[in-house]
């Protein structure tokens, strides 16, 4: 199993991966660039060739996330402005030699959901066309929290199946925004994994976000929780990392720290109760 979690680049790519490594960790992610824009980074690529490097030394997966303001689903200016963004993310995710760079869904408020939808192919088709590493975008599921796109295997798999290079993309799947939109519950493990299957979702999910919920299912809040302090609770999640599609796959930590639990404690007490019967 994969645990990881999520780690700052304050000090670097390189650092990053030495922090995974220090806190027991076999994968984790991180933030391309500064999360709060959609600027273009000049950045070290020695210090991300050292990252790649070292990954591979220690066996450590990883991945990047895209920066906050990054919506698939906008467009005009605004359109062009997280274009370029996303290609200087996946210049920096190739160069520090990780799996995919994670995408959420996107987002849009206007009358039409249609258009939303469209305008996610629009941008998705603008950003592959000029990209042609190995690394994947990951659409990540959401939770629904003011409008609910992209919170269904469904609509996931819809887009992926319309854009023009479909091969350059796979899935982000997030415990949370599962739980919280209805999509997987624990208690429709089978139906979820029986559907997920037929949908060709399951296959291509590369990386999983592990998170428990603030809040309980159909919420549509997206507010995490420590494994097993949530309202999934331990017992689903115990359920959930048995399934086979989850084997070798980055499996990431977005939870809160604190002085008296660390993401070293959250991984360490994660192998622990997938080793227990």
């Amino acid at each position: 199993m994969y645990f990881g979690s999520h780690v700052s680049i304050c000090k670097g790519y390189l650092r990053a991966a030495e922090t995974a490594l220090a806190i027991e960790a076999k994968s984790f992610q991180y933030f391309s660039k500064n999360p709060r824009g959609l600027g273009v980074k000049t950045f070290n690529k020695k210090d991300a060739e050292r990252c790649a490097q070292f990954s591979q030394e220690h066996g450590l997966l990883s991945i990047a996330h895209t920066t906050y303001p990054t919506n698939l689903a906008t467009e005009g200016v605004e359109r062009e402005k997280m274009i370029q963004s996303v290609l200087n993310d996946l210049e920096i995710t190739e160069a520090c030699g990780s799996i995919g760079l994670v995408v959420h869904f996107g987002v849009y408020k206007g009358k039409d959901p249609l258009h939303g939808y469209q305008n996610i192919i629009v941008s998705l088709n603008e950003i592959l066309s000029h990209w042609d590493g190995k690394t994947l975008i990951l659409l990540e599921n959401q939770a629904g929290q003011g409008v609910k796109m992209g919170t269904t295997m469904e609509e996931l798999t819809q887009i992926r199946n319309l854009i023009d290079e479909p091969e350059k993309t796979a899935f982000c799947l997030d415990t949370c925004h599962a739980f919280a939109s209805g999509l997987w519950t624990g208690e429709n493990q089978e139906e979820f994994l029986q559907r997920g299957k037929e949908l060709n979702y399951l296959p291509n999910v590369k990386a999983i976000h592990l998170n428990d919920s603030i809040f309980p299912i159909h919420s549509f809040r997206d507010r995490h929780a420590n494994i097993g302090n949530g309202y999934i609770g331990e017992d689903r999640f115990k359920k959930f990392l048995k399934t086979t599609f989850v084997q070798n796959l980055p499996i990431i930590l977005e939870t809160p720290e604190g002085e008296g639990y660390t993401h070293k404690d959250e991984i360490l007490y994660l192998y622990r109760i997938t080793t227990q019967n």
